[in-house]
């Protein structure tokens, strides 16, 4: 099921030998097999993808973390303001992630279509320097940054999935997020020491943080490869992957039950620049040290990120989520204490991080098997669209919240809303679920994507 560097869809422990040549022992074919995996145990393709994801969340989190200060502390913007770029930041992905899982299934060019969403992303990070204290010009740049994650997230996904065995998918993920988080925790560094250097210089974080995103998309074309597969049992079937194909999976109850609950919590999940923002007004930080802040969050990501996905490979992803959530409310209950200094900041944020760590990769894990993989990319793009528009809604009306009654009536209406969704997702979750772990997971495979013992797909580069 790995993906392998050659060309060879057999590999040569499992040919058969000359005749009278001795039988190969009964570990050849796991010994071929395991030729194709890294020494990390995923497949070459998901530490490649994971490669170009830790460059990219370098630059993408250089700007994440700065961001909050800029539009508040420099561009003066109200709660409200910043919660509507904000959710646009996080929502607007809706507007295309089903068009990029679509179009990558439909043509199988699934590493195009990413590569076309990282090459957005990028150009998009000078366009803040056009931007300079425009409000609309700044929420349409925003909007091109998320425009082109909307592309690559589902296609990015989905060859994560095609490339990994099924009973292993949370582990797959969880490297997969580790590596992307090791981004995530080099960004803020670079940009607190870019703004040490130059105080108040944000547009030399916005130029380097190009460069870099540049140098992401070089490593997609030169490292990622496309699994191939044969799609002629496929048309013989009458089976498509048009964008009906995609919605008609909400007639699944299991892929409606997962993806429904995702919703219902995400709709409620506090977003991080308002974590950091409340953490920074607690203890008064300044502004060249707040870009550190998410340096706690991406720490404990970065530490649980494979071993909570193995965990969820073993006893179950649904529950996994759910635990995930349980922690980002003791995170945001936390936030009530009198000031205690940085020993809460640090407990907080490692909070933060296991929420993470728990939910991200986690749901995709538990959504792909659900999906068949000629679909693999639109089903995983419809579930995440529909977490962007719950993530657009959730920072608008709690920034709405915050300018009209305040930082504790807003908090405490997050924190009763977030407990009440966590209840009702355990009601939503279907209970086989609970019971999805490893060898568990295949229902929503299709007969002719399971590989045959010993077999590791074909694939091109493009």
């Amino acid at each position: 099921m790995y993906i392998s560097s050659s060309r060879a869809t057999t590999p040569a422990a499992d040919q058969p030998g000359p005749p009278g040549a001795p039988a190969p022992g009964p570990g050849a074919g796991r010994q071929g097999r395991r030729r194709a995996r890294t020494p990390a145990g995923v497949a070459p393709n998901v530490l490649a993808l994971g490669t170009v994801s830790l460059v990219t969340d370098v630059s993408s989190e250089m700007i994440t973390a700065v961001l909050p200060m800029y539009v508040i502390f420099t561009l003066g913007l109200s709660p409200l303001q910043f919660g509507a770029l904000n959710g646009m930041y996080a929502g607007v992905t809706a507007l295309v992630r089903l068009a990029g899982g679509h179009a990558a299934d439909r043509f199988e060019r699934r590493k195009l279509v990413a590569g076309g969403g990282y090459a957005l992303s990028a150009v998009s990070k000078l366009g803040l320097l056009a931007a300079g204290s425009s409000v609309p010009l700044l929420g349409a740049v925003i909007a091109a940054d998320r425009t082109g994650k909307g592309l690559r997230t589902g296609p990015r996904d989905a060859l994560i999935s095609l490339s990994s065995a099924p009973a292993e998918l949370g582990r797959a993920f969880g490297v997969h997020r580790a590596m992307d988080t090791a981004g995530a925790f080099l960004g803020p560094l670079v940009a607190f020491a870019l703004l040490l250097l130059t105080p108040g210089r944000y547009d030399t974080v916005f130029v380097v943080s190009f460069c870099v995103a540049a140098l992401g998309v070089v490593a997609l074309g030169v490292l990622v490869r496309e699994p191939r597969r044969a799609r002629a049992a496929e048309a013989a079937a009458g089976e498509g992957a048009g964008l009906r194909d995609v919605l008609a999976l909400l007639r699944r109850g299991d892929f409606l039950r997962v993806g429904g609950a995702a919703v219902l919590l995400g709709a409620v999940v506090l977003g991080d620049p308002f974590v950091y923002l409340l953490l920074q007004q607690r203890l008064g930080v300044s502004e060249e040290f707040f870009p550190l802040l998410p340096l706690g969050t991406a720490g404990a990501y970065l530490l649980l990120a494979v071993p909570l996905g193995r965990l969820a490979d073993r006893y179950g992803r649904p529950r996994m989520f759910v635990a995930g959530h349980l922690c980002l409310l003791a995170a945001c209950a936390l936030l009530f204490f009198p000031r205690a200094g940085l020993p809460l900041v640090v407990v907080v944020l490692v909070l933060h991080g296991v929420f993470y760590a728990a939910t991200d990769g986690v749901l995709m894990a538990a959504v792909g098997p659900l999906v068949p993989a000629r679909l693999r990319a639109g089903g995983l793009s419809l579930v995440q669209t529909a977490q962007s528009v719950a993530a657009l809604a959730s920072s608008v009306l709690f920034g709405a919240c915050w300018s009209r009654w305040g930082l504790h009536t807003a908090l405490v209406l997050a924190l009763s809303a977030l407990a009440v969704a966590i209840v009702l997702a355990l009601c939503v979750l279907p209970r086989r679920t609970w019971k999805q772990a490893a060898g568990r997971d295949t229902a929503g495979q299709d007969p002719a994507d399971a590989p045959e013992p010993g077999h590791d797909p074909e694939e091109r580069p493009v």
